[in-house]
């Protein structure tokens, strides 16, 4: 290959590796505030990590505001050292009965984290909170965010109607939805159906504990025991021994 048409190659692959590498630098500033639920079964106690991948615009974040979709109870938010964190309640007109029979008269209906300092952008961090899940299976939940910056803020609040596909819109809201719930067969299951419950197995292990310090203070009782025989063997059959010379 000439010399001069190599470099052309060269500069060409040098052009098209940077401009890959930039598309690569590029890709996390558009990812999305997200939420990754433990569990989406219906009526389930779930833990739902909220990822903050990016700022807003290049600015640091400094507060992040969830709010709770309706039918969403028991709200819990997980602490983290690096942000403090907030909610607002609201009080039933009439109680209303959870998935497991339990009276509720409130509902957490926002969670706020503020940033003890700012986190930067391209650092990410997790912030968690608790929740029971509706029990209607089929439910699509939203949950829009508020994400504060200096200077700036991305509200990530975009819901879906109608046949709108949530893929084609700019800010959506985090989303997911309820599964059905695994049934009793199911959950048993889990566990390997006929094994015996940890309690039991636990006094079955104190059982075998017990049985095996029977057996090693019985062990000293019996050698000595056996000791003593083989003694008593000895003497009469020493006594047979000498009773049989002297008859000869």
């Amino acid at each position: 290959m000439r010399p001069v048409l190599a470099r052309a190659v060269l500069g060409a692959i040098a052009v098209g590796l940077g401009g890959g590498l930039v598309a690569a630098g590029a890709a996390p500033s558009a990812a999305h505030v997200g939420i990754t639920p433990s569990t989406t079964e219906a009526g389930a106690t779930a833990v739902l990590e909220l990822s903050v991948p990016h700022g807003c615009d290049g600015a640091p974040t400094t507060r992040l505001s969830v709010q709770v979709p309706t039918g969403v109870l028991g709200v819990v938010p997980t602490r983290n050292p690096m942000w403090d964190v907030e909610t607002e309640v609201a009080e039933f007109t009439q109680p209303v009965t959870d998935a497991h029979g339990n009276e509720v008269t409130e509902r957490v209906t926002s969670v706020t984290w503020t940033a003890r300092q700012p986190l930067p952008d391209g650092v990410d961090d997790e912030l968690a909170m608790s929740m029971q899940l509706p029990a209607e299976e089929g439910t699509q939940l939203w949950f829009p965010v508020v994400q504060q910056c200096r200077g700036a803020e991305s509200a990530w609040i975009e819901v879906a109607e109608g046949d709108v596909d949530p893929a084609d819109l700019e800010m959506p809201a985090p989303t997911f939805v309820v599964t059905e719930a695994a049934g009793d067969g199911d959950a048993h299951g889990a566990h390997g159906g006929g094994d015996a419950d940890p309690a039991s197995l636990d006094a079955a292990d104190a059982a075998d504990e017990t049985d095996g310090a029977r057996q090693a203070a019985g062990a000293p009782a019996l050698g000595i025991a056996g000791l003593a025989l083989g003694l008593l063997g000895a003497v009469l059959g020493g006594t047979a021994l000498v009773r049989q010379r002297r008859g000869a």
